[in-house]
């Protein structure tokens, strides 16, 4: 059977290829929507990297750099931050991006039903638009984190034109280099190029195709082929298959983000009849059986640096007096506190390679301390929606990382937070996290950062695994491609070689 997907996924892949000017890139998962507002989908990100252009964005350096805003300013006490934006700019659909349009895109991030953004931009308060390249945000009180969200969907600019729109996400309009021509739901997303685009002379084809491929080995060996030209999340397994393939190159970088489990703490049905949402020392033991070492080694080959915590080490935010290794007789004392011989949970992951690996893993690893595991494989959308119902007890998590740290965990934790789908709600949570942000003090922040892991720790509504690394393989004849910390493929730049 897997022979069989393999040859139809290289026939899919292949045909229509011989266009020179298209770039063909292999996604692990399908998106979810294509509204930035509303997706919840690392891959969505991707795709809205080529479509959309966002206020501020970062180089490879994680410096803040330029992109719609051209510079910034911050006043009245850091209440008050003043973007100048570039001029004579056009989203797809020839409406003006201009600072009216800017404010109309955080108005509806912060009012629209269903926005997960609203959580992230809270600190504005309002929004000026007193000339077309001038917008000012008034803020409720200072927010160290909120550049850092601009340079990702909070910053991302859509045409107010085609937002008004009830189908939005059907046919998508930004102002970035590559427009919307057509999706076909686990099968493709196809953008062609923006004629009009400020900056259309670095961008170097005429059609972006993307394409998920939950398998890795059939990711691999269209790219290997030639059917894909790039391809994210290369198996730490395959690095040398890639290294050693004169036909493609591997190009990586350590990330911002980690992948987790979230455990359904109060969150819908999913929270209702399982043991893991009414005692916290039952997420405690969960947490303590597992052996992130033996994950790293048997599945990440060395590159999945083993992570508890959502601060990786390059952050100032983390401390390693919160590290800890597996402890199997603890997490055994624990169960047997809480009253317990098994424990039944359900685990639900996205159906790719490395998922199935690592969660098998984490079945046979929980299951010596005390815990009966049911996996339960799902289309990663798919699971994203019923994680979002609360229609589950446990599931993967993931997160591609921000800048600032903030940005790693203030989404998955604050009260009503919009990817909170643990159903966590602790005050001392919401406090700790509210007030680092409230001050550009680097030392106080960690103070604050440090109460707030001490209560995560207790609490364990997220199991952190592993640090993400960001690992492509791409075609030997691309030039110019960079990977970046946060995940993002851009494309500015790439060019292929005839």
């Amino acid at each position: 059977m897997k022979k069989l997907i393999l040859t139809a996924a290289i026939s899919l892949v292949a045909a229509g290829s011989s266009l020179a000017a298209d770039l063909r890139i292999g996604l692990q998962d399908d998106v979810d929507i294509l509204d930035p507002m509303r997706s919840r989908t690392f891959v969505g990100k991707i795709i809205s990297t080529s479509m959309c252009d966002t206020l501020i964005d970062v180089n490879e350096k994680l410096e803040y750099v330029p992109r719609l805003a051209t510079k910034w300013d911050w006043s009245d006490g850091e209440k008050m931050l003043t973007m100048t934006l570039r001029p004579n700019v056009k989203f797809q659909d020839g409406t003006d991006f201009n600072a009216a349009a800017v404010k109309a895109n955080i108005e509806r991030s912060l009012t629209a039903e269903g926005s997960l953004r609203r959580s992230e931009l809270a600190s504005i308060a309002s929004v000026d638009a007193p000339d077309a390249t001038t917008v000012v945000f008034h803020l409720k009180a200072p927010d160290s984190t909120l550049l850092s969200q601009m340079t990702s969907q909070g910053g991302i600019m859509l045409s107010p034109t085609a937002f008004a729109k009830a189908d939005f996400a059907k046919a998508p309009v930004c102002s970035g280099p590559f427009k919307f021509a057509e999706r076909v739901q686990n099968d493709r997303v196809v953008l062609e190029k923006f004629a009009d685009y400020w900056d259309k002379d670095n961008y170097h084809f005429d059609r972006v195709i993307f394409q998920p491929i939950p398998d890795a080995t059939v990711r691999l060996a269209n790219l290997r082929s030639g059917g894909f030209d790039i391809i994210e999340r290369v198996a730490p397994t395959d690095f040398e298959e890639v290294k050693n393939d004169p036909k493609v190159k591997l190009v990586s970088t350590p990330g911002l983000g980690y992948q987790a489990i979230q455990i359904n703490v109060a969150h819908g049905a999913g929270a209702k009849d399982s043991p893991l949402a009414k005692d916290k020392r039952l997420r405690q033991a969960f947490n303590l059986a597992i052996d992130r070492d033996v994950i790293n080694e048997v599945v990440g080959a060395g590159a999945l640096t083993p992570a508890v915590q959502p601060f990786a080490p390059a952050s100032f935010a983390y401390d390693a007096k919160f590290d800890f290794k597996r402890d199997v007789e603890k997490a055994k004392a624990l169960i047997k506190a809480a009253g317990y011989d098994r424990v039944p949970v359900e685990l639900t992951y996205g159906n790719n390679t490395t998922s199935q690996q690592v969660f098998e893993l984490i079945q046979a690893m929980t299951g010596e301390a005390g815990f009966d595991v049911t996996l339960r494989a799902s289309e990663f959308a798919a699971m994203q929606a019923a994680m979002k119902e609360g229609n589950f007890q446990a599931g993967q998590g993931g997160w591609a990382g921000r800048v600032d740290p903030d940005g790693n965990i203030s989404q998955y934790v604050m009260c009503k937070a919009g990817l909170n789908d643990s159903g966590i709600c602790n005050p001392e949570i919401d406090r700790t996290l509210q007030a680092a942000r409230q001050t550009n003090d680097l030392v106080k922040r960690k103070q604050f950062y440090d109460e707030f892991q001490q209560v995560m720790q207790d609490e364990v509504p997220s199991v952190f695994l592993y640090y993400q690394p960001w690992s492509y393989g791409i075609n030997a004849k691309l030039t110019g491609f960079k990977a970046y910390p946060d995940g993002m493929i851009r494309l500015a730049g790439v060019q292929k070689a005839n």
